[in-house]
């Protein structure tokens, strides 16, 4: 389960985190060093130039693929030998070490207001654990760079993996190891083995990388959390749990990303909005588009062509109404809207997009699972799809009838001011489909997913380790 690089537990300090990666640490080293700087970005620059490489030729792929994996499965086995499991150690990570967000954030947050946790090993990964180092919530914590030795160390060593996106690829949990695979939304678009054999699937990895992607995390992971019935089947299809013999191993409790949803107060929103320096007087508008699996520039990573004229929003709705745009952690390319400030605000790198929920008045989107837990709210969602024709056709396609989403779709700029302006007032049939879909999607968020989630794991492993002790008799 574990991977090999992580430090030993030390003792927890109440100062700080007892532990930070600073000397790996991505957010400091290029500021002392330009030369490393240099280094990062050419190998970056290397690394989308092989990815697209690889994706020409398959034979030079899978050669490489192979190079690399036998040399990073030596590296971890090295870790797994050196280091034992600790029951009461458990690792953290969020989006690959982006943030501290999402499902593993709420189940970490649980355990640190639960007593039967006083004792416990907490360790998270950041691509940049510095940002963290002086966070409240990490008291306790160990801070370690993600993919550094000492990550590995920490896999290695933590009975508990938290994680809401897929492991690296040459860690293995070993036996007594517990993967809990939060994953990161309901989903709209078809995921994993769902998406149609020998399609292009996205501008990086054709649709049998991504089945061989996810049939191996359904193999390891342990438990996987759902947060509806719907979730469980396209999950149990797109992991292909069956196959695997994990078809019992989703945990179908609600999302623990969302209790925040049932259990934040009227002085959260005023707190968020006045951090973001929102004018008490707006409302607001949180506008969260997803990536485009087919808009890959090479060097630089997934982009997003805006389908919104801010310009024209601007004219229509500046005198009420504020922006939050939120752009998906895929999105590479920068997005300057400094001639729009006090209209739209730049919020990508708030890292719990749960803070912009809470904040905002109403939702747009498009194809990104966000309503999905916005819909927790009640508030209203519009659904902008200037280009849904090509979505539909040339990318993934959906799981469901889009018939049943709980906002309206609009496709030009006229409509979705039009809808935004419309949004206070919704007609009957708006509400009983937003009703409808509420009973469907969400029925289960009902600010406890976190407990039930923990009581359900720690039962299990407790009732695996009698077991084992009973069978040495």
């Amino acid at each position: 389960m574990p991977d090999p690089q992580t430090p030993q537990p030390t003792e927890p300090s109440s100062e700080r985190p007892p532990f930070i990666d600073s000397a790996e640490d991505a957010e400091q080293a290029p500021r002392r060093n330009p030369v490393k700087r240099f280094k990062k970005l050419v190998r970056r620059q290397a690394k989308y130039a092989l990815q697209a490489l690889g994706k020409r030729s398959p034979r030079f792929r899978d050669a490489s693929r192979a190079a690399i994996g036998r040399r990073r499965a030596r590296n971890w086995a090295d870790h797994c030998t050196k280091t034992p499991v600790d029951n009461k150690t458990i690792l953290f990570e969020s989006f690959m070490g982006r943030s501290y967000s999402c499902s593993p954030k709420a189940l970490y947050k649980a355990m640190l207001s639960d007593p039967a946790y006083a004792d416990w090993t907490f360790i998270w990964a950041f691509k940049k654990p510095g940002r963290y180092a002086e966070h409240p919530d990490f008291g306790r914590a160990t801070l370690v760079r993600y993919h550094s030795q000492r990550f590995y160390e920490g896999l290695a060593g933590a009975r508990f993996w938290v994680t809401n996106s897929v492991m690296p690829s040459h860690v293995n949990p070993r036996e007594s190891q517990v993967l809990i695979q939060t994953w990161h939304g309901t989903p709209l678009k078809r995921l994993g083995c769902d998406i149609e054999p020998g399609s292009s699937a996205n501008a990086l990895y054709s649709a049998d990388d991504i089945h061989e992607r996810y049939r191996r995390e359904g193999k390891r992971l342990t438990w996987l959390l759902s947060p509806s019935r719907f979730a469980t089947e396209k999950f149990t299809s797109a992991f292909d749990l069956v196959a695997s013999g994990k078809a019992e191993a989703i945990i179908e409790e609600g999302y623990p990303r969302n209790d925040v949803l049932a259990n934040y107060t009227r002085q959260d929103v005023v707190r968020v909005r006045e951090e973001l320096g929102i004018p008490a007087e707006k409302k607001v508008i949180l506008y969260a588009p997803t990536w485009r699996d087919n808009q890959h520039t090479t060097g630089v990573g997934y982009t997003l062509e805006l389908g919104v004229d801010f310009d024209d929003l601007h004219r229509d709705l500046g005198d009420d109404y504020v922006v939050l745009f939120r752009a998906h952690y895929f999105v590479a390319n920068q997005f300057d809207f400094e001639r729009y400030e006090g209209f739209v605000y730049d919020v990508s790198k708030v890292d719990d997009i749960n803070e912009l929920y809470i904040a905002s008045d109403m939702l747009i989107t498009d194809y990104s699972s966000v309503f999905f837990d916005y819909g927790n709210l009640k508030r209203p969602i519009i659904f902008y799809m200037y280009d849904l024709d090509d979505y539909t056709e040339d990318i993934r396609g959906f799981y469901f009838d889009l018939a049943e989403l709980p906002g309206p779709i609009v496709k030009t700029e006229p409509e979705l001011v039009q809808a935004i302006l419309a949004s206070a007032t919704p007609d009957q049939a708006t509400i009983a489909r937003y009703e409808a879909f509420s009973a469907t999607y969400t029925y289960l968020d009902d600010g406890k997913a976190s407990e039930r989630v923990l009581a359900r794991v720690m039962q299990a492993a407790h009732d695996a380790d009698e077991a084992a002790a009973a069978a040495q008799k």
